[in-house]
């Protein structure tokens, strides 16, 4: 794991798990990141791969739930995702490209890269990473997928990278960042854990070490005060939200 020290961000921030959406602004959209700045908050977002190779601010694989259209994100152009309608609204998926321009820097961002059991997330990696180069406000990557932060270190080190975990939820990395060689081949800055697995010792014992360790999702009084007790920062929406 990486010796050198997280920024101090990380942890002076609270984050909006996919910005701030709800009933009409949905989840990932330039909508809800202008809600989340506008509320004080850091943004929490997701990238999927165009069929093209752009970066795409979209949480799921298949397309129905968020636009009702078929087939898989990566399917299809960027050209294409980007003339979806998100949740029967007027915002549509964008590029990473565009959100970050929207974004310029007025409050931190975490990007969260998708990956799965044996998809090419290099690809994804270094289609991400060539748009970073020349955005001047605090960001980090992370990912359930320790190629994700092995990437970056290797290739994009300036970066900051964090490794996303869980053991309660099904995604094919569970249970991954618990493995010590999966975690020294990483070399995270930080952690993101799920809340509901902040209770595990090996989640104490990267705290002890002076490491920052973010938690998601809150979404509820009950798991705000888990959070604030056993993290340093909050990625939390709803009823979680301060």
């Amino acid at each position: 794991m990486t010796a050198r020290p997280a920024p101090g961000w990380l942890t002076q921030w609270e984050f909006a798990h996919r910005g701030l959406h709800g009933p009409g602004v949905p989840e990932n959209s330039l909508a809800a990141a202008e809600g989340a700045i506008a509320r004080g908050l850091g943004i929490e977002c997701d990238i999927q791969r165009s069929r093209d190779d752009h970066p795409i601010v979209f949480h799921d694989w298949d397309l129905a739930r968020l636009t009702g259209a078929t087939g898989l994100a990566q399917e299809r152009e960027a050209e294409a995702l980007e003339a979806l309608h998100l949740l029967g609204t007027d915002q549509h998926p964008v590029r990473l490209a565009r959100f970050i321009e929207v974004i310029a820097g007025r409050v931190p961002l975490l990007i969260e890269i998708k990956s799965l059991p044996g998809y090419d997330v290099e690809r994804t990696c270094s289609s991400v990473a060539g748009l970073l180069n020349t955005y001047h406000g605090d960001l980090a990557v992370m990912s359930f997928d320790p190629k994700v932060p092995m990437w970056f270190a290797a290739e994009a080190p300036d970066v900051v990278r964090g490794f996303v975990g869980t053991d309660s939820f099904e995604n094919g990395f569970e249970g991954v960042w618990r493995d010590p060689e999966a975690l020294a081949q990483a070399q995270p800055d930080f952690l993101a854990i799920a809340v509901r697995d902040l209770h595990r010792p090996e989640a104490a014992a990267w705290r002890a070490g002076g490491r920052p360790l973010l938690t998601w999702t809150v979404r509820s009084p009950e798991t705000r005060a888990t959070g604030l007790a056993l993290a340093d920062a909050l990625i939390a929406e709803g009823a979680g939200l301060a």
